[in-house]
C-alpha cells in the first residue's frame, strides 16, 4: 500500500528551516534507505507545505517518521496527517486495474 504524510508548514519556513535541514534531510535518506519512504519534497509556490509518499503494510512508517522529525519537533510543521493513497495506475501502482479500463 501506499501513504501520504501531508505537512502544514509555518508562513515562515524558507527562514525558519536553515538550522534543521540537514538533520531533516538525513532522516528521510535513512528512511528511504529502509525502503519506507519512495518521494517526498516541498510544495513550492508557495512553500507552505511537504507530501512525502511512504510505502508499506500499515501507516506506521509515515507515523513514525513524522513523530521524530525534525522539522516537527522543532515546530516547523503545524499539522501532519497520513493518508492512505490507492495507486492504480503507473508501474508502482499497488492495484491492478482490469485491462480492458
Amino acid at each position: 500500500m501506499h501513504y501520504l504524510l501531508l505537512y502544514d508548514y509555518v508562513p515562515d519556513i524558507a527562514e525558519r528551516r536553515g538550522p534543521h535541514r540537514a538533520a531533516h534531510v538525513a532522516h528521510a535518506r535513512a528512511a528511504v534507505d529502509r525502503g519506507e519512504l519512495v518521494l517526498g519534497g516541498a510544495l513550492a509556490n508557495p512553500i507552505d507545505g511537504a507530501v512525502l509518499l511512504f510505502r508499506g503494510d500499515t501507516p506506521a512508517a509515515a507515523e513514525a517518521f513524522a513523530q521524530v522529525d525534525p522539522y516537527v519537533l522543532n515546530g516547523l510543521v503545524t499539522r501532519w496527517r497520513v493518508r492512505e493513497w490507492t495507486t492504480v495506475v503507473g508501474p508502482d501502482a499497488q492495484v491492478a486495474l482490469p485491462p480492458t479500463l
